[in-house]
């Protein structure tokens, strides 16, 4: 194995992992100095914000449940603006992307410090890139004000995780460890890293498809899903972010699914020049010397998850529009974007065809 040069910056934070780590919530938040805690989630996990604001009596001032996918501009100001009417001195995310990716626009805006609680596998939590949509289109930044000063891994929150959610969460997370073993700026311990976040993903999500409530298999996943999600944060993304971003702020796919739908054909497309991360992707899901592209589709397969775009609500016809948003400003990537490649990739992504 041959090291290329690179740069390795480390991002701050504070984590708090373990099963009833929930417990610690009043000294975290004490630890960040604050008084007034606004939080957020998605209108289906009210009952877990109401949970959050009993935990914290006084010290919680409001909730705001109205975290939906991609993070449209409008909710984003609607939720800028209830924290400053309530005075809160920091935000409570509960739940998984979307309402991590809430708290982050409201810090971009406020500097308000944020605490993540995840209750899926998404990741967002360990990383300071944000996204909003507008105007039917999604864009991304990074920027340190976003990244949450501390994180909550709670495994006993992920048990209510239902299976097909908790599968396509998780392959999401693989996602953000696969592209990171080839980022442009990736280095030996987000290798490390992505390895073994990827293995232990595989793990759990092998064995909560069988036993749901196992609570050692949704530490693996949410153990997998916090080194996953630290990669994304600290390496850049390439054409399967690229698509998913086009395909969901574009398009409203949902985030995971589309993910995990659309990972193989990107690695299988990157395949030739990214020998090293194919080698590492496939001895992670223990499966040594096979094709990586196909090791995923057929690790998703195994697991029940969706595996064409024409499930998750894309229309054929429209696959030439994203083929020209996802090309019109395009991330790097290791092989060179070809148009008519990448709108093979997303037919093949569409009826679910098994990567070559």
């Amino acid at each position: 194995m041959s090291f290329k040069d690179f740069t390795y910056v480390s991002q701050p934070g504070r984590v708090i992992f373990g099963q009833g780590a929930i417990n610690k919530l009043e000294e975290e938040i004490v630890w960040l100095g604050a008084k007034r805690a606004l939080v957020l989630s998605t209108p289906d996990q009210r009952q877990q914000a109401e949970r959050i604001v009993q935990i914290l009596g006084q010290r919680a001032v409001g909730i705001f449940d109205k975290a939906v996918m991609h993070v449209p501009i409008e909710s984003a100001r609607e939720a800028r603006e209830v924290a400053r009417k309530l005075g809160a001195d920091c935000a409570i995310a509960i739940g998984g992307g979307s309402t991590t990716g809430l708290g982050k626009a409201i810090a971009l805006d406020s500097g308000l410090p944020i605490l993540a609680i995840p209750t899926t596998y998404a990741g967002s939590e360990m990383t300071p890139v944000y996204g909003l949509t507008e105007a039917g289109i999604k864009k991304t930044g990074k920027d340190p004000r976003v990244l949450p000063r501390t994180v909550i891994y709670d495994p006993d929150l992920s048990l209510s995780l239902p299976v097909g959610l908790s599968v396509t969460s998780g392959i999401n997370a693989i996602a953000h460890a696969a592209e990171g073993l080839y980022a442009q700026d990736g280095n030996p311990v987000m290798s490390l890293l992505a390895e073994e976040g990827i293995r232990a993903l595989a793990q759990g999500l092998r064995h909560i498809v069988d036993s749901p409530q196992d609570i050692a298999a949704r530490s693996d996943c949410l153990y997998g899903a916090w080194l996953c999600g630290t990669v994304l944060g600290n390496v850049g993304m390439a054409l399967h972010h690229k698509l998913c971003h086009t395909l969901g702020g574009s398009f409203n796919l949902p985030h995971a699914p589309t993910h995990t739908v659309v990972l193989p054909h990107a690695i299988a497309y990157n395949a030739a020049k990214i020998p090293e991360a194919a080698m590492r992707i496939t001895r992670a899901l223990g499966i040594e010397g096979a094709n990586a592209g196909q090791a995923l589709y057929d690790l998703a397969a195994s697991l029940g998850a969706p595996l064409t775009l024409q499930e998750l609500g894309m229309q054929e016809a429209d696959l030439d529009l994203a083929t020209d948003i996802a090309l019109a400003n395009p991330y790097w990537n290791p092989r060179p974007i070809e148009r008519g490649a990448i709108r093979e990739l997303l037919q093949n992504a569409f009826e679910g065809n098994r990567p070559e």
